[in-house]
């Protein structure tokens, strides 16, 4: 094979040589192939990498270049020792390249890739420069990222500062209003078991100089014939607020289950009318209902107390969201078992919205407690509240406290702060325990879905 390609090579120089000669001018020959060969070789894998993202077959083609590569190295060192037998096989691997090139060509002219100019062919030596960059480029991003971890940290550190800043100002400005918001309920506490000359002093004293807890014995002591005693105003108080209270609730869920399920005409309308009369101030109310229940004749009495202000829109408004949050398969799964209204009202209904109904019978109680303007105005003070009770005149009876210090017709502060203190009671009692209930209740109904 290796006579046969320089006769060849001769033939087309020309030139008839001597076997002498050919085998002096094989290693030159060989050292030139090697060069042609070894650039194609160059030029060939690396147009084949270049065309191996347009088609499938050109990435065939650089795999076999590839494979072709460690043939070349081999025979540019089995070249160097000059031996007849490497120089054959340095040969054929040429002829093999040839052959795996002539090949390449065309299968790319098949595939539609277009030849590959100068300007598209990539040498080892612009790769190398191109990774070279890049290594640069990435030194210096981690030198950037470096520089800017330092600036994170300093950052980091600032908002960190700032934060803490932030909460420390917070708690100071929440601790500020708590305190501002007890300070009353503070002075009413204390003020109950101070001496009266203590409490009239000039400069008032923020804690007692000696505890008097005698005051509170002497207002639950104090009676007379007209004005009741406390017990006799805390049943008056008791009486209307657990009547209003069942009645009411009773009321609000009938009510709300209407507007919320059933199906009527003017629903919507009568919705509306209630919805409208939240507008209107309760204070003007008062006259006209005071004119209706004195043509009546319903003074000094119970009666007066209730029914005025039985229902509440208010509270309708509040437990008809919550109905409409439930779904309606339930409903209609409850008709299936042969549920009546009443019966899904009452099973279903009112267990589900159970938190609701807990926060508006509290609410309900809480406003009759407080009641203090209507009880004054319609009924004599036996009949009356006990926040009534509370606005009257607290003295020392038989000169029992201070030995006669203090005229029996004087009213003592000290003794109407006891007695505030008696009636606020059994609403913190009352909030402490359901405070839960009231802030659930009121905070989903405002919500649908």
């Amino acid at each position: 094979m290796a006579n046969k390609s320089n006769n060849t090579e001769n033939k087309d120089a020309g030139v008839v040589k001597s076997p002498v000669e050919e085998t002096a001018v094989k290693p030159k020959t060989t050292t030139a192939a090697k060069t042609a060969t070894a650039k194609s070789a160059t030029a060939k894998p690396a147009a084949a990498k270049t065309a191996t993202a347009k088609s499938s077959t050109a990435k065939t083609a650089a795999v076999k270049a590839e494979e072709v590569k460690p043939e070349e190295t081999k025979t540019e060192e089995i070249t160097e020792t000059a031996l007849p037998e490497e120089v054959k096989a340095q040969t054929e691997a040429e002829v093999k390249a040839e052959q795996t090139a002539a090949a390449i060509a065309p299968t790319e002219s098949v595939q539609g890739v277009p030849a590959q100019t100068d300007d598209t062919v990539v040498s080892a030596k612009d790769s190398t420069t191109d990774q070279t960059v890049s290594a640069v480029n990435s030194d210096s991003a981690i030198f950037d990222r470096q520089g800017l971890n330092v600036d994170i940290d300093k950052e980091r550190k600032k908002q960190k500062t700032l934060h803490i800043l932030k909460t420390v100002f917070v708690y100071i400005f929440l601790t500020l209003c708590a305190v501002l918001a007890f300070l009353p309920f503070y002075w009413m506490i204390i003020s109950s078991v101070k001496t009266e000359m203590e409490f009239r002093e000039t400069t008032p004293t923020f804690f007692p100089h000696s505890f008097k807890w005698a005051n509170y014995s002497s207002v639950l002591n104090q009676s007379s014939g007209s004005t009741g005693s406390f017990w006799q105003i805390l049943i008056n108080t008791l009486t209307v607020g657990l009547i209003s209270t069942t009645i009411g609730v009773v009321v609000t869920i009938v009510t709300a289950y209407a507007l919320a399920r059933m199906k009527f005409k003017g629903k919507n309308m009568l919705f509306g009318i209630m919805m409208a009369t939240m507008m209107i101030p309760g204070e003007m109310y008062t006259i006209t209902n005071y004119l209706t229940v004195s043509n009546w004749h319903w003074n000094n009495s119970f009666t007066v107390l209730i029914l005025p202000f039985l229902v509440s829109v208010y509270y309708i408004y509040l437990l008809r969201n919550n109905f409409m949050q439930i779904p309606n398969s339930l409903y209609q799964a409850a008709k299936v078992d042969g549920l009546s209204d009443m019966g899904y009202l009452l099973k279903v209904m009112v267990p589900l919205t159970a938190p609701t109904l807990i926060s508006i019978t509290l609410l309900k109680f809480i406003g009759t407690w407080n009641s203090y303007i209507w009880p004054r105005l319609v009924n004599a003070p036996n009949w009356q509240m006990i926040t009534n009770w509370v606005t009257r005149g607290f003295v020392d009876r038989g000169g029992s406290l201070y030995n006669g210090y203090y005229s029996p017709s004087e009213p003592l502060s000290t003794l109407k702060m006891a007695a505030v203190c008696l009636v606020s009671l059994p609403l913190f009692i009352l909030f402490i325990f359901c405070r839960k209930y009231i802030m659930h209740g009121v905070s989903k109904s405002g919500t649908k879905g």
